[in-house]
């Protein structure tokens, strides 16, 4: 037999790098990709961008210079251990509101690995997101319990914004005039630092002042803040402070440790107005600063203040319990710059670990955890004492500072150098503070480092009394419900985790289309460095020579998403898309005062845009004027001139969403951004569709002066049903001073790096998809969305489009002439997909009574077809609705979607047949195994609103 000739096979080079990580991540296949650019009209990619994208935006020569050569799974994940590898993780006694913790591993397996959970997106779709809505209602059971107030959100992003969240919202529900907010000296320093950011655009004049006396500084004021326990550890009971706040009209919120509020009279029973903290001690990794859940709680009469998003218990069509988004009027997209916050991305899936370890311990475990934590730091502070440190505070929880004059940085230097990070606060004190992994020998090296010799630890421990003051221990109940006490085996939890998730619809199961949220592959290799522990457990105010590989990292991600985006410099502080607009319009006013132009105030935002758009503005201190879009839903130029010329002096900025939030390419863009630069004003483009522009277009190359950019949309970091998020800060060089953090302007989140805990994801897809692959995943999803547009055209109208009839990566679908001909509504149809096991597109946004439609890249040509047939069959139901044959009040649509039970009733007098409503398109192959059977039926919002109930119900209202 003769050899195969070296033409006919490929080299031993080819064969050892395998597949192409690009393979994996793009679904359609070469002869799948193929069939949908036929039909589109195009015979490549290449062509496709010759006709979608205007030659005004397209990059002409390969982009990205710093992003290397792709490389595969395994070499990308030996590069990613060689990083790890540079970072020294010492046990974390560092305190500052991050502490050393379990992740028990049925959670950590069973959610944070699992991709039920980490791929649902936000709940807005409450009867496929059941499961999810449960654990954030146990998350807001857990907190309003703890903190005695009885009404909480379903999380924040870190303490710090939630303290700013919380001054507003004082500012917001009491009824003094002054300006004037107070802050404990004794708060966590990040959070001071935040909320001086945040203080500033509104005209709030914050106070730190030292309280420790007892009494609040003279004159009015609309709130304070006090921290319970302090940053230094000190445990001082708050009720008198809380009370002469109240006597001047002012009200109080108290940041809480809510593990510390197991043994601790809550806030809520002191009189405080709100509470907020972290959640990150609840098992939830450090991850070098996050992502972890924070928590907001209330009073039930600012309940209709809170930001962000609550969960509430309503009833559906059949009149069962369940649980949907409450009060959803304050979402962005909805009130605009009226919204009372810009929060969009919340930390979902960290308040659903946080409340799973809160149902895994139970109010037992967890007031167990508290005890062992608190006798260590008590015991830790005997031995200090008795070998001759002075302890500041006499009453703490777990943090003790000890004085030792002029020896601070060698204490912590001895510390260190045996394995323990301690905090430096000034060079005569150090801050120890103690967590659930401390053990006897952790205190034993401790004392070393100080010189303290080597107590007895068990004859300390006999012998030294709690170091809580003994008025302000805790009485009432916690964790009573019996969520709390029922999944304490792990086989109880396990189940309980399987049941929610299976009342769920994620990624893992089906696409999920969902225009403006780019719902693509989280690759398994790039979620797998997120629980090392090099970078899971290290502490955010680590030593920097402990930090090298994390801080690598984070410049090398840095550099690439400059590089893709024609920019100078990004910042990966911000925390969620929603911060980084904030922090890059903070850097545009910071710009404007530098040269003298403070006058510029006047941001300038097309009506299609992003609701988190008006309501960023509105927190960086400028005012808000809409410009309208034309027939094709471009900036209307004509309108756009008229407002500049109306408010030129006063321009600071204008807004624009590119691809346009309607999905289109607008072709004017550089004359948009041109027309506001001749009038001395910057340019944000926002990067909510940058899934639509990377290897192809940079904004910062059309335009652009400053960009957020969105790691959990277009850089694979997980939406985890509706967070964690990353949205860094990209800008020019003119801006670069003006970065979050960097002198100029202040930070917007409380770690350093924002939410480091999840960059691994998108440097893991930068580092496998290479230049070449992230112009191929664009591509594709452009010409994915044009397969939809096009396969879909004669059944629903496409609103939008190009000059040459091209959307971008999302195209809108429009039925407002089917809901006015027929009642059936965009909301009918969305529901109707359940029965067909399809999560909805986007409802109502950017246009009300319209779908807008995201395919993506990763899902391949079956699955897309499958969606465009469910759609097709639905059109199908409403010409029959039209028809006359079902009435508009009862028909498949109006009664979907269809639980087992209701189908399984004996009674059954709808005009269509149960089969149907079961299963709509009948034999068609794959439909039966590919069957979802939601929960519950269609919610009744409005009930809920009517009757807010947002902590677990008792077990009677699932009877």
């Amino acid at each position: 037999m003769s050899p195969t000739p070296q033409q006919d096979r490929p080299t031993l080079a080819e064969l050892e790098r395998g597949l192409p990580f690009a393979d994996r991540h793009v679904g359609p296949r070469p002869g799948e990709l193929a069939r949908m650019l036929d039909a589109l009209g195009v015979d490549s990619l290449d062509a496709l961008a010759d006709r979608a994208l205007p030659g005004a935006i397209r990059d002409r020569e390969p982009v990205g210079g710093s992003l290397p050569a792709p490389v595969g799974e395994a070499e990308m994940l030996a590069e990613l251990q060689g990083l790890a590898d540079r970072n020294t993780v010492n046990v974390p006694m560092i305190g500052l509101g991050y502490h050393g913790t379990r992740t028990p591993s049925a959670i950590r397996r069973n959610v944070l690995e699992n991709p039920a959970w980490y791929t649902a997106y936000t709940p807005y779709q409450p009867e496929i997101s059941q499961g999810r809505l449960e654990a954030l209602l146990a998350f807001q059971t857990m907190v309003s319990d703890l903190t005695g107030l009885p009404v909480a959100g379903a999380s924040l992003l870190d303490e710090a914004t939630a303290a700013a969240e919380a001054m507003t919202l004082l500012r917001r529900a009491g009824r003094a005039t002054s300006a004037r907010f107070v802050v404990d000296a004794d708060t966590l320093p990040q959070t001071v630092e935040v909320l001086r950011t945040r203080a500033a655009p509104l005209g709030i004049e914050l106070e730190i002042a030292d309280l420790s006396g007892g009494s609040l500084p003279d004159g009015e004021m609309f709130g304070v803040l006090l921290s319970y326990p302090g940053a230094s550890g000190r445990v001082a009971d708050p009720s008198e402070l809380i009370a002469q706040a109240h006597e001047r009209g002012a009200l109080v919120a108290v940041a809480a440790d809510l593990l510390a509020l197991t043994l601790l009279t809550p806030p809520g029973e002191l009189g405080a107005d709100a509470a907020i903290g972290c959640t990150q001690r609840f098992g939830v990794p450090l991850g070098f600063g996050g992502p972890h859940a924070a928590y907001l709680s209330v009073g039930q009469r600012h309940a209709r203040q809170l930001p962000g998003r609550l969960v509430g218990v309503s009833r559906d069509a059949d009149g069962h319990y369940a649980l949907r988004l409450a009060l959803q009027t304050r979402e962005q997209h909805i009130r605009r710059e009226k919204a009372t916050s810009n929060i969009c991305t919340a930390q979902v899936l960290l308040a659903v670990m946080a409340a799973c370890y809160a149902v895994y311990h139970g109010p037992d475990g967890l007031r167990s955890i508290a005890q062992r934590t608190h006798r260590m730091a008590a015991v830790l502070a005997a031995g200090l004492r008795a070998g001759g440190v002075e302890i500041t505070h006499d009453a703490f929880f777990d943090t003790v500072l000890a004085r030792v004059p002029g020896r601070a940085d060698a204490v912590v230097a001895a510390a260190h150098a045996a394995g323990i990070a301690l905090r430096r606060v000034s060079g005569d004190e150090v801050g120890v503070s103690t967590s659930e992994i401390t053990t006897v020998a952790h205190l034993r090296t401790v004392w070393e480092a100080f010189g303290a010799g080597a107590p007895d630890a068990a004859a300390l421990d006999s012998g030294t009394a709690d170091a809580l003051p003994a008025e302000l221990a805790r009485t009432s109940e916690y964790l009573t419900h019996p969520t709390f006490h029922e999944h304490r085996s792990e086989t109880a939890l396990m189940r309980w985790l399987r049941r929610l998730s299976d009342a769920d619809l994620a990624l893992d199961r089906t696409m999920i289309p969902l225009g403006s949220c780019t719902m693509k592959l989280n690759a398994a290799a790039e979620m797998e460095a997120v629980t090392w522990p090099q970078f899971s457990d290290l502490h955010p105010f680590a030593p920097e020579s402990d930090t090298a590989g994390s801080r690598e990292l984070i410049g090398q991600l840095e550099s690439w998403l400059a590089d893709l985006t024609g920019y100078a410099a990004v910042s990966l502080q911000p925390n969620a898309g929603s911060q980084g607009e904030f922090a890059g319009l903070l850097a545009i006013a910071a710009y404007h005062r530098s040269r003298g132009e403070s006058e510029r105030n006047v941001c300038l935002i097309p009506a299609s845009a992003h609701g988190t758009n008006a309501a960023s503005a509105i927190m960086a201190g400028m005012r808000v004027v809409v410009v309208g879009t034309d027939a094709r839903g471009n900036v209307d130029l004509d309108d756009l001139r008229a407002k500049i010329d109306e408010h030129g002096p006063r321009l600071s900025a204008l807004m624009i969403t590119y691809p346009s939030t309607h999905g289109v390419y607008e072709a004017q863009v550089r004359d948009v951004c041109g027309a506001v630069h001749d009038a001395g004003g910057q340019v944000y483009v926002d990067g909510a569709n940058l899934n639509a522009l990377v290897g192809v277009a940079r904004p910062g190359a059309f335009g652009g002066d400053v960009s957020h950019l969105n790691l959990h949309k277009t850089f694979c970091i997980p939406h985890g049903g509706g967070g964690p998020g990353v949205g860094p800060v990209a800008v020019a060089e003119h801006l670069v001073p003006f970065l979050p953090g960097r002198g100029e302007v202040g930070p917007v989140s409380a770690a350093p790096y924002g939410s480091p805990g999840v960059l691994p994801i998108s440097w893991a897809y930068l580092r496998m998809m290479g230049l070449d692959g992230l112009r191929r995943a664009t591509l594709t999803a452009v010409a994915a969305a044009n397969y939809v547009a096009t396969r879909l055209q004669e059944h629903y109208p496409v609103l939008y489009s190009g000059i040459d009839g091209s959307v971008a990566h999302e195209c809108i679908l429009d039925l407002r002439a089917i809901t006015k001909e027929t009642g059936v509504t965009v909301d009918d149809v969305a529901k109707r997909l359940i029965d067909h096991g399809i999560h909805a597109p986007t409802m109502s946004f950017p246009v009300a009574g319209t779908l807008m439609v995201e395919p993506t890249e990763s899902e391949d040509l079956p699955e897309i077809e499958r969606f465009v047939a469910a759609m097709i069959s639905i059109r199908g139901e409403i010409d029959r609705v039209a028809a006359g044959e079902w009435p508009a009040d009862d028909n498949p649509l109006r009664g979907a979607p269809h639980t087992a039970a209701c189908l399984a009733d004996d009674k059954w007098d709808h005009p269509y047949p149960r089969e149907l409503a079961a299963y709509p398109t009948g034999g068609t192959p794959g439909v039966h195994d590919r069957k979802v059977w939601p929960p519950v039926r269609r919610i009744d919002g409005a009930h809920g609103d009517r009757n807010l109930v947002c902590s677990c119900p008792p077990p009677e209202a699932f009877a």
